[in-house]
This record gives structure tokens, sequence and C-alpha cells, in this order.
């Protein structure tokens, strides 16, 4: 008398978990990807606009050099509250959030003044489609960071009243961030400028 002792397996994956992202932190990014396509499209349009003819060229404002350094500089900042926030060093965070919030001003501060020295060097918002486009390009890229120093200006209130610590880096990671885009967004400006002015 033989008896089958065959047993039946059966192969059982194991789920495959998601990949995960914070809510918030996908919206920032549809954000950021949909101002990158902004600032594409205008800059597009600017070499389009510029082949065409009829087309002013003049120097950058000297003081958009600066900027550009204060706006490394403000990132370099806001990188080290970031780091200081994860390893609960929540009195250097609190200084170099600070620092970032100045320098962010000084950068608004000092493109401003950049637009003075167009202005005194004849070249206006309405006129001639170059200094349109500069003004408009530069503009946006400025809006967008009193928008980045509103963030910054929370996150600093969030870190004085011990919202942030190492366990609680969301927001942090998500000004950090937006910070370094916009700091980013600011040299491809920048360059782009020098080389299509």
């Amino acid at each position: 008398m033989s008896t089958d002792n065959t047993v039946d397996l059966k192969i059982v994956e194991e789920p495959k978990r998601p990949l995960a992202m914070h809510p918030k932190k996908f919206g920032m990014w549809l954000f950021m990807a949909s101002v990158m396509m902004l600032f594409m499209a205008l800059t597009s349009a600017y070499i389009v606009r510029q082949a065409e003819g009829n087309w002013v060229y003049f120097e950058l404002p000297s003081l958009f050099y600066t900027t550009s350094v204060i706006i490394i500089l403000s990132s370099i900042s806001m990188q080290w509250s970031y780091n200081a926030a994860k390893k609960d060093n929540t009195s250097y965070s609190k200084i170099m959030l600070l620092i970032t919030s100045l320098l962010g001003f000084g950068f608004l501060i000092g493109q401003f003044f950049g637009w003075k020295q167009l202005v005194t060097g004849n070249i206006y918002l309405v006129g001639n489609p170059s200094g349109s486009f500069l003004y408009i390009i530069t503009g946006l890229h400025g809006l967008h960071i009193v928008s980045a120093i509103v963030f910054l200006l929370i996150m600093l209130n969030a870190v004085y009243t011990g919202k942030v610590d190492s366990k609680n880096m969301t927001k942090m990671e998500m000004c950090t961030t937006y910070w370094h885009f916009l700091g980013g967004l600011w040299l491809y400006l920048f360059i782009f400028l020098l080389l299509y002015r």
C-alpha cells in the first residue's frame, strides 16, 4: 500500500511596499516642477524673441553679481541650519536660519537696486523686449524668493517654539529643498542672462 506524501507548496510573494512620499513634499516637488517649466518657457521665449531682431544688448547690473554670491552663501547657511536641526542643535539651527533669512532680504534689496542700475542705463520694463524680459524674469524669481522668506520665517518660529527636532524634520527639509531650488534657479537665470544678454 503506497501513500502519496506530496505536499503542495505555494510560493507566496511578499507584497511590495509602495514608494511613499509625504503628501506635502510631493506637492512641493510638483510646484517646483511647474516653476521650473515656467522659467524654461520664459528663457526659451527670450531666445526666440532675441533672434527676431530689434534687441537692445546691455550689461547686467553689477549688483546681480553680488546677489549671486549672497544666494550661494544663503544656501550654505540654510544647509547648516538643516544639519544642526537634524542633530537637535536648535541654538545653532536658529542662528543659521536667521542668517539665511537676512541673506534672503539682502538678495531682494540687491535685486531692487540692480533694477535701479538698469533704469540708469536706460533699460526699462516697457520699451525694448530685452528689458521687458529681464524685468519679468528677475521679478518673478524675486516673488518666489519672497514666498521662500515667508517659509523661512515660519520655520524660524517653529525652531524657536521647539516644533522642529531630529524626529520632526519634514517642514525643515521642505524649506531647505525649496531654498536650494530657488538658489539654483537664480544661478541658472544669471548664467543664462550673461550668455544671452
